[in-house]
């Protein structure tokens, strides 16, 4: 048996009896099969062409026949940027299709895409559009495009010249100046002009008693005013009345599609207010990739926190305590390039004495959703979390998942509180994953901690109860 074999063979073994028969129960994924015909028959030619080669689920197709063309030829774009397949009829389309918006989607979809940035000829496309297109909204996107790219750039030499500076053992105050730089640079590089007294987080501060048990609301990619958010609102709400949680945690993507404009936006009373302030208890709350959309959307919900009982967002990351956790809200948009926040998580680990740790952020670094794994937060932040940290938790995936156990630290993804949900295939890793709305909850004392996953119609669909040996704390390395 392969060493993955037996491991997971120790997870089963290991799982209680109600985990492993939810686990058992899940029914096979359905199969991705090619567009039917009717759904071809909505597309002109080129593009009819061009999507015979995409596979969807029969659920999506069916919703794939409710859309209107121009939604529709959106959707198959972000399908097909991630096939090389598709590169020359999406070159063409940037500056082909008649609709402004397909066009606005494309470009974004190719400045979003790893490989379609490392390609030599993407710069001088995207020059292309910024300098024709008819449209200033698409010519806009393309030069922000533009602008990323050759901020990336900078930001590499940057990197290079840290990565030096480490290796030849220059002063930790020289260190400190170079990386307190790479973090402006990042946040540049995102077009934000977020002051560095936001980005640095303050000491731990506690919110519970530590001899307090706990129960905690965590859920992600919720803000955008949606029935489905509506829904799994009133669903938290219920589960509240019976099960009353002390606070909350939010796992990024807290507003679309750009975050918010400002501490004052309207939005903050529909989205966020009239939704969760009911519940009469404080969100500590991370940031997602669509918070850093707008150049302003990172400090207006920093400012936010001053504002509302409701809203706690100290820093862009920042830990605290909460009975026996310590939770340690991550900026994941830039963890993985940006030295100094890795250095302040294995900082704040190393000192913690806490009986359970709990990192949160926006990007999983392991899924069977949408977005796959992460190499970059493999390498980079799982190697800090490692045999530390009790939990992973996170979301950007528009599904709810829990993923085996890797180097001592288990894996969960709560992003369905509203936004267009994901796909998710099952895989020998996921004990559960499921294409649903929903959210986690966390609940812990000095004995152990449960986290469970919850559906849109507050069903607990996964259950895992986490213990260990109690032992004297170990002195801080």
């Amino acid at each position: 048996m392969s060493v993955f074999g037996r491991r997971l063979a120790v997870l089963i073994l290991g799982a209680s009896l109600g985990a492993d028969l939810m686990a058992r129960q899940q029914p096979s994924a359905p199969e991705a099969v090619s567009l039917s015909p009717v759904v071809l028959a909505k597309l002109s030619p080129e593009w009819r062409d061009a999507a015979k080669h995409v596979k969807a689920i029969d659920q999506e197709q069916q919703r794939f026949l409710k859309m209107s063309d121009v939604v529709l030829r959106q959707n198959l774009a972000r399908i097909l940027i991630r096939s090389r397949a598709a590169d020359g009829f999406l070159r063409s389309q940037v500056t082909k299709d008649p609709s402004p918006a397909v066009r606005l989607t494309i470009v974004q979809a190719m400045t979003s895409n790893s490989r379609w940035r490392e390609a030599e000829e993407t710069p001088t496309l995207l020059e292309g559009v910024v300098a024709k297109d008819p449209d200033p909204g698409v010519s806009l996107a393309a030069l922000e495009g533009l602008r990323r790219l050759r901020m990336r750039e900078l930001n590499g030499l940057l990197a290079e010249r840290l990565s030096v500076a480490t290796g030849r053992g220059d002063t930790s105050a020289a260190v400190a100046q170079l990386t307190e730089a790479q973090e402006r640079w990042i946040a540049l590089e995102r077009g934000s002009m977020l002051p560095a007294f936001m980005r640095t987080p303050p000491p731990a501060f506690s919110v519970k008693p530590a001899d307090a048990p706990i129960r905690v609301l965590a859920f992600g990619d919720f803000g955008n005013g949606s029935s489905e958010q509506k829904m799994v609102a009133q669903t938290i709400s219920t589960y509240h009345q019976g099960q009353r949680f002390d606070f909350a945690i939010t796992l990024g993507d807290n507003f679309y599609s750009i975050g918010m404009e400002s501490p004052s936006d309207p939005r903050w009373r529909t989205w966020f207010e009239d939704l969760y302030a009911p519940l009469g208890i404080p969100f500590y709350a991370s940031l997602g990739n669509h918070d850093w959309g707008h150049p302003d959307s990172p400090a207006a919900e920093i400012l936010y926190s001053g504002l509302t009982p409701t809203w706690r967002m100290p820093a862009a990351y920042y830990t605290f305590t909460a009975g026996p956790v310590q939770f340690f809200a991550l900026d994941t948009q830039s963890v993985a390039l940006a030295q100094k926040q890795r250095e302040w998580l294995d900082r704040e680990l190393t000192k913690s004495q806490a009986r359970w740790k709990v990192v949160y952020g926006h990007h999983p670094i392991y899924s069977d959703g949408n977005y796959e794994d992460r190499p970059d937060l493999i390498e980079s932040l799982l190697p800090i979390l490692a045999n530390r940290v009790d939990a992973y938790i996170c979301g950007h995936d528009h599904n709810l998942q829990a993923l085996q156990a890797q180097r001592g630290v288990r894996f969960y993804i709560a992003g369905g509180g509203g936004a267009g949900l994901y796909e998710v295939t099952k895989s020998p890793r996921s004990p559960f994953v499921s294409r649903t709305n929903g959210f986690a909850v966390l609940e812990a004392d000095a004995n152990r901690l449960v986290v469970k996953l919850v559906d849109g119609s507050g069903k607990v669909v996964y259950e895992d109860p986490i213990s260990k040996t109690l032992t004297a704390p170990s002195a801080p390395r």
